[in-house]
């Protein structure tokens, strides 16, 4: 697999990484075998980038990391955790120094670290991309070596261009897919300039753009693909990228012309992401081992054509766009 800087950490990564979101909860049952067996098949396909939070499965994400990593020799991949959502309330003055520090600390014991190697602000209130004692009380963190690196994860666009004008921030989490193409051309180039690392989330519209789902789909009640259609436990973009399903199910039926012969269409969508230069890495999840094996194969495919990046820019401005370009 392709490997590249991120930002300037000093650090590698392959630009295919593993999200470890589908393994700690919210997507349905995945049993503890299929958990660790899908993590293992990301990792043999030579991906070193592992993306998770210690929100997933109230800290079963992480541990199953730390099992996983326990089994196996050789190098350790690159792993990214998240911390913020476990406030409650959740609100702009509680990202005190004390709080993010037990919650580092927390995920520190669930991966069996003696340092993160990086830890995001897991979309907090807009306010916190800008306020310096948020970013001075990470550094504070970081000076006592519980984490090498930190970044942020968020929302909008607006939210990333304030959050890279903090000088400790090294990357940005931001969900760029086929559904969701606007920080490609309102954020991408600033990162770009700043040597900012980007992490692309929601690869595949939770799913939308493996092209197997239809009307009928079904999900399980503790699925957010039940559960957040709307926004109702969290920001509705990060279900199917905020793209209503009917209208997102009729902009896959289009894409399928533009699938290479022989390629899958998650392949062909995590393809498209890569061709974007500013993307450091694209984090596709999976719940069992031959979904992981699956979204590898996107490392194998030719890069598209012109007239193929073309057609797809043009299906989003037609039917996507209306939906989700003002909102995020």
């Amino acid at each position: 697999m392709q490997e590249i800087a991120f930002g300037r950490t000093g650090r590698m990564t392959t630009r295919l990484g593993f999200g470890a979101w589908a393994i700690g909860g919210t997507w349905g049952e995945v049993s503890l075998d299929d958990a660790k067996a899908s993590l293992h098949a990301a990792l043999d396909a030579g991906m070193t980038f592992i993306d998770t939070a210690d929100v997933y499965g109230d800290g079963r994400s992480e541990r199953i990391i730390r099992e996983v990593l326990a089994e196996r020799s050789g190098p350790k991949p690159f792993v990214a955790t998240k911390a913020g959502r476990r406030l409650s309330p959740h609100v702009p003055e509680a990202y005190t120094g004390a709080a993010l520090e037990g919650f580092i600390d927390r995920s520190l014991t669930n991966l069996g670290a003696e340092r993160l190697d990086l830890v995001q602000l897991h979309c907090p209130p807009t306010p916190v991309y800008t306020d310096p004692e948020v970013f001075a009380a990470l550094d504070a963190i970081k000076a006592k070596g519980k984490i090498a690196d930190y970044g942020v994860s968020v929302e909008t666009v607006a939210e990333a261009r304030a959050a890279i004008l903090m000088p400790g921030v090294v990357s940005v989490q931001i969900i760029y897919n086929l559904f969701r193409m606007k920080p490609a051309d309102q954020f991408f180039p600033e990162a770009r300039a700043r040597n900012v690392a980007v992490i692309a989330r929601v690869p595949l519209a939770s799913g939308l753009l493996t092209g197997k789902m239809t009307r009928d789909s079904q999900f399980a009640p503790d699925d957010h693909r039940s559960f957040n259609r709307n926004g109702e436990a969290f920001d509705k973009g990060e279900t199917f990228s905020g793209v209503p399903f009917d209208v997102a199910l009729a902009a896959v039926e289009e894409l399928r012309a533009l699938v290479p012969e022989g390629a899958t269409m998650a392949a062909f969508a995590l393809r498209w992401i890569l061709m974007e230069a500013a993307v450091t890495v694209v984090i596709p999840g999976a719940k069992t081992a031959a979904q992981a094996k699956a979204n590898a194969l996107a490392a194998d495919l030719a890069p598209l054509k012109g007239d193929v990046m073309a057609a797809a820019r043009e299906i989003y401005a037609r039917l996507v766009a209306p939906h989700v370009q003002h909102l995020w």
